[in-house]
């Protein structure tokens, strides 16, 4: 989809109720503006408080959903309104969730990205965002292209999930 006038404003969700296994599915689209940003993380934060998929986790979800998408926004699609940003956002109870964030920019090397905790970077005005990605989530990797960044986020308190699968949210 390349414009905004394609796109289904409002969210798509399945919520399966709150017993265990239930499932939580978004899909949704915003237009690179960043203030489409906060209205969307809030009410996707209220849908994924509310199917308890993470509980406990949410501030660290919140903080890495509103860096992906800052980063798809401004970087990604580099403020261009007529270019979208696509969420995709899956979670089950006692499991996690797993969150896409893919936008429609050139993409980025993520091994070029300089370590923001490196002395010649400490006073930079950017580039922190996916350092605190990674430490707010699980996991965190992009596609080949640098078009899309998959998150994940387990309970801690769940000793049935083994903390090297994969399969978080799915």
């Amino acid at each position: 989809m390349s414009s905004a006038r394609n796109v289904n404003s409002g969210l798509r969700t399945e919520f399966a109720g709150r017993r265990p296994g239930s499932l939580l599915e978004i899909d949704t689209w915003i237009p690179s503006e960043p203030r489409a940003i906060a209205p969307l993380v809030e009410r996707l934060m209220r849908l994924i408080e509310g199917s308890h998929c993470i509980t406990g986790e949410e501030i660290a979800v919140e903080l890495a959903l509103r860096e992906a998408l800052n980063n798809a926004v401004v970087h990604g699609n580099r403020l261009d309104a007529h270019k979208l940003v696509h969420v995709r956002c899956r979670c089950r109870v006692g499991k996690g969730i797993s969150i896409t964030v893919s936008d429609q920019g050139q993409g980025f090397d993520a091994s070029s990205i300089p370590d923001p905790l490196a002395v010649e970077n400490l006073l930079a005005e950017h580039g922190r965002g996916i350092h605190i990605m990674k430490l707010a989530m699980d996991q965190v990797s992009f596609d080949e292209r640098g078009t899309e960044v998959h998150m994940c986020k387990r309970l801690t308190r769940n000793p049935r999930v083994d903390p090297q699968s994969d399969s978080c949210g799915s």
